[in-house]
């Protein structure tokens, strides 16, 4: 299977710095490669990252502010240019259709990529109802609309080979097992909890610019990996309401209270060249795994529960 991860491409706010490009993610899921918030100088990152446009399955923006968005018209073109194999879905605030009508069609170009939108209206929605996890978007507060992602694998089943030796279950009859729940084999019935054990799904959160509100905990609760930003540091509190945004300190209060697993911060002002004080002000308020996002680390997602 193919790894499950985070790829940073970018970590600076609203301006850009040395050691800092604009936001850009990729999440490897198998075979889905969701890109979230496409700023400025994305496509070259990927290129840096050793990630490939024929990569991208889906991309995910949260608002329509530049750093956000400004990488979508060559993240577009690139895709067409290379002629991907596949369509590309992409979400965004259905009140910023007029930018993204502008972004995609930026300048001119060859078109031979279906990029299928959907634009979101409302929060709460599952945007991508035929994908092998649950993609939510969930309303956040900042002076634009922005929503939030949360992605979520169905819980399964994870089959137990001496459980199967047991029984003498083997080829084509554990397949129908698992496809019906139940066979009769040998003269009894033998259902898949006899020979499985639960195995919980493994679930995502991107939060992106916003203040602290109910979407926050909404989009983290339980998930093993939040991705959020932490614009700010608690002594700057007051910028970080203004402008909309979190603090660290926010960011691992919230992560706590929602029993989050690894919490990723990021999305840093160009005020804070050293990010250390970031870390700290979080470990005061989280005990587990805090990682500090840098340009083209490489995050895998922590094991199953």
């Amino acid at each position: 299977m193919s790894p499950r991860e985070l790829v940073v491409l970018g970590t600076a706010s609203q301006v850009p710095t040395k050691q800092r490009n604009h936001n850009g993610y990729l999440l490897r899921w198998g075979e889905e490669g969701i890109l979230f918030d496409p700023g400025e100088g994305t496509q070259r990152q990927m290129t840096f990252a050793g990630v490939s446009v024929t990569d991208i399955t889906r991309i995910a923006v949260t608002h329509f502010h530049g750093d956000h968005c400004l990488g979508l018209p060559g993240v577009i073109q690139r895709i067409n240019l290379d002629k991907v194999a596949h369509p590309v879905d992409v979400y965004y605030p259905a009140s910023g259709q007029q930018y993204f009508d502008r972004l995609s069609s930026a300048t001119v170009f060859h078109r031979t990529v279906e990029l299928r939108t959907h634009p979101i209206a409302s929060s709460g929605a599952v945007v991508a109802p035929n994908a092998p996890f649950a993609l939510e978007a969930v309303a956040l507060s900042h002076p634009v609309e922005s929503f939030g992602y949360r992605l979520t694998e169905p819980d399964g089943h994870r089959i137990l080979p001496d459980r199967l030796a047991e029984l003498g279950l083997r080829g084509p009859a554990v397949g129908a097992l698992q496809r019906a729940g139940r066979i009769e084999f040998d003269g009894r019935t033998i259902t898949l909890a006899e020979i499985s054990e639960p195995r919980p799904g493994q679930s995502v959160a991107f939060v992106m610019d916003t203040r602290l509100c109910p979407g926050v905990l909404a989009l983290a609760s339980g998930v093993d990996m939040l991705v959020i930003e932490a614009t700010f540091l608690d002594a700057d509190i007051r910028l970080a309401e203004e402008y909309g945004h979190l603090t660290a300190g926010q960011a691992a209060r919230a992560a706590a209270e929602a029993g989050v697993r690894t919490l990723v911060l990021t999305h840093f002002s160009q005020r804070y060249r050293d990010l250390e004080d970031h870390r700290a002000e979080a470990a005061r308020h989280f005990t587990g795994e805090i990682v500090i996002a840098t340009d083209l680390a490489r995050i895998p997602l922590p094991q199953r529960r």
